[in-house]
């Protein structure tokens, strides 16, 4: 349904990976450039049919249904040469896959999904570099200064799966992070269950803040090593809040490495020549059944070269030496 629009009439039928989503949605998804407003206004006036019947916006699709459309003028989105460029750039390590499910290694500084003022994000690349595949569907999300693991839906059934396997949250997936933080942490395990509340600043930006107001959170820390100035945890998530990782941390007094949002501003700026350029927080693992076959899974991302050759550094060992001599053996037994 891209480009200048159909100048007749159009059937298509509902393959599987469409199976159970509103025909709402479902026009919105394939009709790229339509006004909203338009869509509704064909589906009330029953330009559009399911199997030969008027249907209303609530109705489900089923795999086989055959959809009428009449004819759509769709505007065609001018893409400049730079964004089109930069969308075939992005690299994305595939860390696991199969017809159902897409694992990546999102890379640090790429925002899941365009929006916000970003113009594009991990899903529209995976689109633009796959543009055979009929369904690719974020699971769920990383802050675009985090690195890791992130779980693609190839499949309607796939990505609802996942989406209450999420909301489980301990009954779901088992979600791990590796993370620098400021200062010598001592317990070499701590439940944080302080609770989280989303506000705006004057700017309007997303902030979060530990309130006695807000939700529900849990995140589970494990020391793994330590050296004067800092340390690397192991982060587990018990409930998924937003920024809970950088909130909890920063509220106990160990604000993440190079978090522009919640952590030490001025030892971030010192980072920076040091050798360390982005934020410190990685998703390296996540245990989870699979969403159709219900198997268990594990994945893992390796800690990011840049991390590594920072916590080198401050260790006195090359970051091979240190990668191979100390940190393999920490999430071996993680």
């Amino acid at each position: 349904m891209n480009g200048a629009g159909n100048k007749s009439v159009t059937h298509v039928v509902v393959g599987e990976e469409s199976h159970g989503q509103r025909i709402d949605n479902y026009l919105l998804r394939c009709c790229k450039g339509v006004p909203k407003s338009h869509l509704y206004r064909i589906l009330r006036s029953g330009e559009v049919r399911v199997n030969s019947r008027r249907v209303d916006a609530t109705y489900r699709l089923c795999t086989g249904d055959s959809i009428r459309l009449p004819p759509m003028r769709v505007a065609e989105k001018p893409v400049s040469a730079a964004e089109a460029v930069a969308k075939q750039r992005v690299d994305l390590p595939i860390l696991f896959e199969d017809e159902a499910l897409l694992v990546i290694d999102k890379p640090e500084g790429i925002a899941v999904h365009g929006g916000s003022g970003v113009s594009f994000g991990v899903i529209e690349a995976l689109r633009q570099q796959r543009p055979q595949a009929k369904f690719l569907e974020l699971a769920h999300r990383l802050d675009r200064e985090t690195s890791g693991i992130l779980l693609v839906g190839k499949k309607r059934l796939a990505l609802t799966a996942l989406h209450d396997m999420f909301r489980e949250h301990g009954a779901g997936a088992d979600k791990r992070y590796l993370v620098l933080v400021k200062g010598r942490w001592m317990n070499a395990t701590q439940h944080v269950k302080a609770p989280l509340l989303k506000y705006l600043t004057a700017a309007g930006e997303r902030r979060v803040s530990v309130n006695g107001e807000g939700k529900a959170s849990h995140t589970v820390f494990r020391l793994l090593a330590r050296w004067p100035g800092m340390s690397l945890l192991e982060a587990q998530l018990k409930t998924g809040r937003t920024h809970q990782i950088r909130v909890h941390l920063a509220h106990l007094g160990f604000p993440i490495l190079g978090d522009e949002k919640y952590g030490d501003f001025a030892l971030n700026k010192a980072l920076s020549p040091a050798g360390l350029k982005r934020m410190a927080l990685h998703a390296w693992r996540m245990d989870f059944h699979h969403p159709l076959t219900a198997g268990p899974l594990r994945c893992t991302a390796p800690l990011p070269a840049s991390i590594g050759r920072y916590i080198a550094a401050v260790d006195g060992h090359s970051a091979r030496e240190f990668a191979v001599d100390h940190l393999e053996e920490w999430l071996k037994g993680a």
